[in-house]
């Protein structure tokens, strides 16, 4: 299945065409991805790199291995991108329309702090499980 899905910044100067492998929404509780959006991100993974139109996004290196991009006038998220495997996850939020989206999996369960918690029968990974996963070998 793949679902072609479209998205804007909160000033609408960026714009993003994605594809998606599913409608399935990921949860990240990591320290980082808390202090950049105020809470967990919530993500659909792109099949392959957005389209981008408008001004180009600003870029963070966040660790060696991975950025966040966000537009550079009004701040918004626009991804989380893996460098080695070129891999993006958009937030949820960011995306045009309804979907009948499933939230299907958490990741970095041991970090989500104790005052918020999910009703969702999830997948859960811990950290480790995701760096065993993911990470650059």
């Amino acid at each position: 299945m793949s679902l072609n899905k479209q998205g804007t910044c909160l000033c609408k100067a960026t714009r993003l065409n994605l594809t998606l492998a599913s409608t399935d929404i990921t949860a990240c509780h990591c320290n980082m991805c808390r202090k950049w959006t105020g809470g967990p991100l919530l993500t659909v993974h792109c099949t392959t790199p957005p389209m981008i139109e408008g001004p180009a996004p600003s870029v963070y290196d966040s660790s060696p291995w991975a950025q966040r991009g966000f537009c550079g006038q009004c701040g918004t998220h626009l991804f989380y991108r893996l460098k080695e495997q070129d891999l993006y996850v958009v937030p949820a939020g960011l995306l045009d329309g309804e979907e009948s989206w499933t939230f299907t999996e958490q990741i970095f369960i041991d970090e989500k702090p104790a005052w918020y918690c999910f009703k969702n029968e999830t997948r859960n990974l811990t950290g480790q499980e995701v760096f065993d996963q993911f990470a650059p070998s």
